[in-house]
């Protein structure tokens, strides 16, 4: 590791996915090491190209696990219809089966164009965020920490999240759909959610304490003032844990796989790992060589196994709240109070539902998207 380290301190930092800084007061620079072409990270040029490098890797990873996606989400749910077939392997074909026989091949892609649509912003936002922080939070060599990588794959994952979530949650809600007579629209499904009301719940048993219900009254009206019952609130159902969620997810996924490049591209296994001279094809050139196919989907991979493990829970209860206006009373819940209804549905492994699906999906998504994107932005020379 002492090679590497030697290297890091002569020349461009090699990492993966992020930019490439120089030292000094020309931190939004990058200089290639075959060619001398002086790359600017925050140029109108580099931010268009990375960020369409980012936007079509994110539709070719989402698209290669559309089925695996569309069955996790039915199983994370709840739905009573796939209920029987969630915790085993052989449950997971058969969900399949039942999809393919009711809806055809086409159910297995179904919310897919709802997907691509919110993908390619994200996608877009996510890894063109994470290239413009590091600009930032690591502007020299010696700033290249694990820390410093997790915060910035987080706070991009956040910045994209943003941005993007009310299409996040109208995908999920045409994917839990499984009605064979009449399918919802992309237009029904978001006219729906705008319309949904939140519904005070059942007051049970009258209190002993009339004064006690006339306060409880008083404040949950005022509450109901304060907080919207309909309208655009209700496209931001879930996303509270989705903020929190996105913080390991995004963070160990950028973090993981960069550290395993700068493993992959060490001196002592360079020569199996990267693609001779990749520095500087094309013609701007890579400021760091580029692994081979193995290497880049192997990193990929296992960045997307680290960070689902990490935040797999907050996302189990980020699908029970965007789903709460189709089923059930239509209240809107909180997160302490998903989270409750899920243990008490099924105790510390309703956390994890899904989960098998989860890695089957994301070991090939994150896979995919790394390798496609550090290939384009190879070919577009940024």
């Amino acid at each position: 590791m002492s090679d590497l380290a030697q290297s890091r301190s002569s020349g461009p930092i090699a990492t993966g996915a992020g930019a490439q800084l120089a030292t000094g007061s020309n931190s939004e620079k990058q200089k290639d090491s075959g060619t001398n072409t002086v790359v600017k990270t925050r140029s109108l040029d580099y931010v268009l190209r990375s960020g369409l490098a980012g936007g079509l890797a994110g539709c070719a990873a989402k698209t290669v696990v559309a089925p695996l996606d569309r069955v996790k989400i039915l199983f994370q749910a709840s739905n009573p219809q796939f209920a029987k077939y969630t915790g085993s392997l052989a449950g997971l074909v058969a969900a399949i089966r039942d999809i393919k026989r009711s809806e055809g091949s086409r159910g297995l892609f179904k919310g897919h164009s709802a997907t691509l649509l919110r993908i390619f912003p994200y996608a877009a936002i996510k890894f063109l965020a994470y290239e413009q922080i590091r600009a930032v939070v690591i502007s020299s060599p010696d700033q290249e920490t694990s820390i410093r990588r997790l915060v910035s794959g987080s706070m991009a994952g956040i910045t994209s999240v943003f941005f993007t979530y009310p299409l996040e949650l109208v995908r999920v809600r045409l994917a839990f759909e499984t009605k064979k007579s009449s399918r919802s629209s992309l237009k029904d499904i978001c006219r729906q959610i705008y319309n949904e009301r939140i519904t005070s719940p059942s007051r049970g048993a009258a209190s002993h304490a009339s004064t006690t219900v006339a306060a409880a009254e008083s404040v949950s009206s005022t509450v109901n003032k304060a907080v919207p019952r309909s309208g655009f609130a209700n496209f931001y159902r879930g996303f509270g844990p989705t903020i929190l969620g996105m913080v390991p997810y995004a963070g160990m996924s950028f973090l993981t796989h960069d550290t395993i490049g700068d493993w992959l591209r060490h001196p002592s296994v360079a020569q199996y790992t990267t693609i001779p001279d990749s520095e500087s094809k094309p013609k701007k050139g890579s400021r760091h060589p580029q692994l081979t196919a193995t290497a880049e989907l192997s990193s990929g991979a296992l960045a997307g196994l680290v960070s689902q493990t990490s935040s797999y829970p907050l996302e189990v209860v980020r699908r029970r709240m965007q789903v709460g206006g189709a089923v059930g009373d239509g209240r809107r819940l909180g997160l302490v109070e998903t989270g409750k209804k899920i243990y008490l549905e099924r105790g510390f492994r309703g956390f994890w539902v899904g989960l098998t699906i989860g890695y089957m999906k994301v070991v090939p998504m994150v896979a995919t998207s790394f390798f496609v994107y550090e290939r384009l932005k190879w070919s577009l020379g940024i």
